[in-house]
């Protein structure tokens, strides 16, 4: 599946690029890098930004770029791909059947990533219709992800609002839960670093026990104690049963124009 093209290189794209480094999965040597806005000499190795004509050795492209530009951003490449060349996109909101008729018919898979990836450690939701493109987005995220196959291409909405800009929710609520400790009279650094060492901690409890959430929280919470009358607002009218609904209702919404 190499070479791979990667039409944009920027958060996204280049947080791929470094977990597939830490990982070993692809070196740079495997890379075409197509992105105005980079310097090549932060991806040494890579072909960065050659000729049009060089793009024809891509075995697969990956389409990394803000959705509102992708067409503009494919318009000078798509004539310069081979024919076989399979397409794998991360653009948000943006359906298969138009990349695939914006690229000639060639075969697409959908990806929504987190950029996690950047560490070996982020989700993948995928879906792709045609098999040679889900084993290529699966031998591009495996190594660096936690890949999901997802049956309908409508589902990639609503795992774009679970997993895709869920991150943002996680770094919101620590940004909160520092500002609620300053405003109770812990020095701000402090509140920080408890704030941001606890979520830490706690995930990595989920991830090596093996319990469900619902049994981790039980397990902290005493009944008639503090956490039992924190959670009796976060939890109860107004709270998280409310609020993530909302939340995620307006993030399908707008992946939802996006995608036109």
């Amino acid at each position: 599946m190499t070479p791979i093209l990667l039409l944009g290189a920027g958060r996204m794209g280049g947080a791929l690029i470094q977990g597939w480094r830490e990982a070993g999965a692809f070196s740079a040597a495997d890379l075409i890098i197509r992105d105005p806005n980079i310097e090549a000499a932060a991806f040494a190795g890579a072909l960065v930004n050659p000729p049009l004509e060089a793009l024809s050795a891509a075995k697969t492209v990956l389409l990394a770029v803000k959705p509102q530009i992708w067409r503009e951003a494919i318009r000078d490449v798509v004539p310069h791909l081979a024919p076989d060349a399979v397409i794998v996109s991360i653009a948000a909101g943006v359906c298969a059947a138009d990349i695939s008729e914006a690229f000639g018919g060639r075969a697409v898979a959908r990806v929504m990533p987190t950029t996690a990836v950047a560490i070996g450690r982020g989700t993948a939701s995928v879906h792709a219709v045609d098999p040679a493109a889900r084993a290529a987005a699966h031998a591009m995220f495996a190594p660096v992800a936690t890949v999901v196959d997802l049956e309908s291409e409508e589902l990639m909405h609503a795992a774009t609002a679970v997993s895709g800009s869920a991150p943002a929710y996680l770094y919101a609520f620590v940004e909160a839960l520092e500002a609620a400790g300053a405003g109770l009279g812990l020095d701000p650094a402090d509140s920080a670093r408890l704030a941001r060492a606890t979520i830490i901690g706690a995930a990595a409890l989920m991830e090596a026990g093996g319990e469900e959430p619902s049994e981790l929280r039980k397990q902290v919470t005493s009944p008639g104690g503090t956490t039992a009358a924190a959670l009796a607002v976060l939890m109860g009218e107004g709270g998280f049963g409310d609020l993530l609904p909302r939340a995620l209702a307006a993030a399908v919404a707008r992946s939802v124009e996006l995608g036109g």
